[in-house]
Protein backbone atom coordinates (compact mmCIF):
# COMPACT_ATOMS: atom_id res chain seq x y z
CA UNK A 1 0.00 0.00 0.00
CA UNK A 2 0.83 3.61 -0.45
CA UNK A 3 2.54 5.52 2.40
CA UNK A 4 2.07 9.27 3.20
CA UNK A 5 0.44 12.03 5.05
CA UNK A 6 -2.57 11.77 2.37
CA UNK A 7 -3.03 7.96 3.08
CA UNK A 8 -6.02 7.65 5.61
CA UNK A 9 -6.00 4.05 7.43
CA UNK A 10 -8.00 2.40 9.84
CA UNK A 11 -6.73 4.41 13.33
CA UNK A 12 -4.43 1.15 14.40
CA UNK A 13 -1.25 3.49 15.57
CA UNK A 14 1.87 3.79 13.64
CA UNK A 15 3.57 0.44 14.69
CA UNK A 16 4.89 -0.47 10.88
CA UNK A 17 4.43 -4.15 11.53
CA UNK A 18 0.51 -3.62 12.29
CA UNK A 19 0.46 -1.18 9.17
CA UNK A 20 1.68 -3.73 7.02
CA UNK A 21 -0.75 -6.43 8.48
CA UNK A 22 -3.31 -4.01 8.11
CA UNK A 23 -2.78 -2.66 4.31
CA UNK A 24 -1.91 -6.71 3.10
CA UNK A 25 -3.84 -9.33 5.54
CA UNK A 26 -6.61 -7.89 7.84
CA UNK A 27 -9.83 -8.00 6.07
CA UNK A 28 -8.50 -9.88 2.87
CA UNK A 29 -10.71 -12.88 2.17
CA UNK A 30 -8.59 -15.81 3.47
CA UNK A 31 -9.79 -20.12 3.09
CA UNK A 32 -8.72 -23.43 3.68
CA UNK A 33 -8.23 -25.44 6.61
CA UNK A 34 -5.07 -25.11 7.80
CA UNK A 35 -4.77 -21.44 7.26
CA UNK A 36 -8.26 -20.55 9.22
CA UNK A 37 -6.91 -23.20 12.04
CA UNK A 38 -3.97 -20.76 12.32
CA UNK A 39 -5.88 -17.44 12.28
CA UNK A 40 -8.27 -19.03 15.08
CA UNK A 41 -5.48 -20.17 16.91
CA UNK A 42 -3.85 -16.95 17.25
CA UNK A 43 -7.09 -15.24 17.57
CA UNK A 44 -8.01 -17.71 20.79
CA UNK A 45 -4.16 -16.44 22.16
CA UNK A 46 -4.97 -12.67 21.30
CA UNK A 47 -7.72 -13.00 23.79
CA UNK A 48 -7.07 -10.43 26.10
CA UNK A 49 -4.12 -9.47 24.89
CA UNK A 50 -3.31 -7.05 21.64
CA UNK A 51 -2.79 -8.03 18.41
CA UNK A 52 0.61 -6.65 18.29
CA UNK A 53 1.55 -9.20 20.83
CA UNK A 54 0.71 -11.78 18.42
CA UNK A 55 1.72 -10.44 15.44
CA UNK A 56 4.88 -10.03 16.85
CA UNK A 57 5.12 -13.32 18.05
CA UNK A 58 3.77 -15.11 14.72
CA UNK A 59 6.40 -16.53 13.18
CA UNK A 60 8.09 -18.51 16.36
CA UNK A 61 3.91 -19.61 16.81
CA UNK A 62 4.31 -21.41 13.57
CA UNK A 63 7.75 -22.58 14.21
CA UNK A 64 6.43 -24.33 17.67
CA UNK A 65 3.03 -25.12 16.53
CA UNK A 66 4.39 -27.31 13.13
CA UNK A 67 3.17 -24.72 10.70
CA UNK A 68 -0.62 -24.74 12.46
CA UNK A 69 -0.43 -28.05 10.40
CA UNK A 70 -4.12 -29.53 11.93
CA UNK A 71 -2.49 -32.97 11.61
CA UNK A 72 0.79 -32.54 13.30
CA UNK A 73 -0.74 -30.27 16.05
CA UNK A 74 -3.61 -33.32 17.02
CA UNK A 75 -0.69 -35.11 17.80
CA UNK A 76 0.93 -32.88 20.65
CA UNK A 77 0.99 -34.23 23.78
CA UNK A 78 1.31 -33.28 27.41
CA UNK A 79 5.03 -33.09 26.73
CA UNK A 80 4.30 -30.78 23.75
CA UNK A 81 1.94 -28.78 26.41
CA UNK A 82 5.27 -28.45 28.59
CA UNK A 83 7.30 -27.48 25.93
CA UNK A 84 5.05 -24.66 24.63
CA UNK A 85 4.68 -23.54 28.33
CA UNK A 86 8.20 -23.11 28.63
CA UNK A 87 8.88 -21.06 25.37
CA UNK A 88 9.25 -17.32 26.02
CA UNK A 89 8.82 -16.81 22.04
CA UNK A 90 5.12 -17.59 22.04
CA UNK A 91 1.71 -17.01 24.91
CA UNK A 92 2.42 -18.93 27.47
CA UNK A 93 -1.14 -20.04 28.56
CA UNK A 94 -1.77 -23.45 29.18
CA UNK A 95 -5.50 -23.12 28.51
CA UNK A 96 -4.80 -21.50 25.50
CA UNK A 97 -2.39 -24.10 24.16
CA UNK A 98 -4.33 -27.00 25.58
CA UNK A 99 -7.14 -25.36 23.14
CA UNK A 100 -4.81 -25.25 20.08
CA UNK A 101 -4.17 -28.90 20.47
CA UNK A 102 -7.79 -30.13 20.86
CA UNK A 103 -9.10 -27.50 18.13
CA UNK A 104 -6.62 -29.38 15.82
CA UNK A 105 -8.13 -32.34 16.73
CA UNK A 106 -11.81 -31.18 16.67
CA UNK A 107 -11.31 -29.93 12.75
CA UNK A 108 -10.24 -33.22 12.18
CA UNK A 109 -13.04 -35.12 13.51
CA UNK A 110 -15.14 -32.58 11.15
CA UNK A 111 -17.34 -34.59 8.70
CA UNK A 112 -17.24 -31.40 6.08
CA UNK A 113 -14.64 -28.69 5.53
CA UNK A 114 -13.37 -26.07 8.37
CA UNK A 115 -13.51 -23.89 6.03
CA UNK A 116 -16.30 -24.22 4.18
CA UNK A 117 -18.23 -24.49 7.97
CA UNK A 118 -16.27 -20.99 9.04
CA UNK A 119 -17.37 -19.42 5.58
CA UNK A 120 -21.40 -20.89 6.35
CA UNK A 121 -21.32 -17.84 8.61
CA UNK A 122 -20.05 -14.73 6.70
CA UNK A 123 -22.63 -12.35 6.76
CA UNK A 124 -23.81 -10.07 4.06
CA UNK A 125 -21.72 -7.15 3.17
CA UNK A 126 -23.25 -4.23 5.46
CA UNK A 127 -21.97 -0.39 4.96
CA UNK A 128 -19.04 0.57 5.20
CA UNK A 129 -18.31 1.46 9.21
CA UNK A 130 -17.52 5.28 9.56
CA UNK A 131 -15.91 4.91 12.76
CA UNK A 132 -14.64 2.27 15.04
CA UNK A 133 -18.25 2.86 17.29
CA UNK A 134 -20.00 1.40 14.01
CA UNK A 135 -18.07 -1.78 14.66
CA UNK A 136 -19.58 -4.58 16.70
CA UNK A 137 -17.84 -6.76 19.22
CA UNK A 138 -20.01 -9.58 18.16
CA UNK A 139 -22.69 -10.38 15.75
CA UNK A 140 -25.37 -12.92 14.89
CA UNK A 141 -23.22 -14.74 12.79
CA UNK A 142 -20.35 -14.81 14.99
CA UNK A 143 -22.51 -16.08 17.61
CA UNK A 144 -23.51 -18.67 15.95
CA UNK A 145 -20.56 -19.35 14.74
CA UNK A 146 -18.94 -19.91 18.27
CA UNK A 147 -22.26 -21.77 19.21
CA UNK A 148 -21.55 -24.18 16.47
CA UNK A 149 -18.07 -24.73 17.01
CA UNK A 150 -18.36 -25.43 20.80
CA UNK A 151 -21.27 -27.95 19.77
CA UNK A 152 -18.09 -29.64 17.63
CA UNK A 153 -15.55 -29.48 20.52
CA UNK A 154 -14.03 -26.48 19.65
CA UNK A 155 -12.66 -24.62 22.35
CA UNK A 156 -11.55 -20.92 23.31
CA UNK A 157 -13.91 -19.83 20.44
CA UNK A 158 -16.38 -17.41 21.72
CA UNK A 159 -18.51 -14.57 19.83
CA UNK A 160 -16.19 -12.33 20.35
CA UNK A 161 -13.30 -14.26 19.42
CA UNK A 162 -14.93 -15.57 16.13
CA UNK A 163 -16.00 -12.17 15.07
CA UNK A 164 -12.42 -11.13 15.38
CA UNK A 165 -11.71 -14.27 13.35
CA UNK A 166 -14.33 -12.90 10.83
CA UNK A 167 -12.78 -9.48 10.39
CA UNK A 168 -9.24 -10.90 9.91
CA UNK A 169 -10.15 -13.35 7.27
CA UNK A 170 -12.52 -11.07 4.93
CA UNK A 171 -15.69 -12.58 6.16
CA UNK A 172 -16.59 -9.25 7.08
CA UNK A 173 -15.14 -5.92 5.87
CA UNK A 174 -14.49 -3.79 8.65
CA UNK A 175 -11.86 -1.62 7.50
CA UNK A 176 -13.11 2.00 7.64
CA UNK A 177 -14.90 3.71 4.86
CA UNK A 178 -12.67 5.88 3.70
CA UNK A 179 -9.72 3.52 4.84
CA UNK A 180 -7.63 3.16 1.78
CA UNK A 181 -7.52 -0.77 2.39
CA UNK A 182 -11.66 -0.86 2.64
CA UNK A 183 -12.74 -3.18 -0.13
CA UNK A 184 -9.45 -4.78 -1.13
CA UNK A 185 -10.35 -8.53 -0.62
CA UNK A 186 -12.87 -7.95 -3.37
CA UNK A 187 -10.57 -6.26 -5.78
Amino acid sequence: MAAGADVVRCPWGDDPAMTEYHDTEWGRELRGDAPLFERMSLEAFQSGLSWAIVLRKRDRFREVFAGFDPEAVARFGESDVLRLLDDAGIIRNRLKIEATIANARSLLDLDESFSDLLWSFAPEPRPAPTSYADVPATTAESVAMAKTLKKKGFRFVGPTTAYALMQATGMVDDHLADCIARGAARR
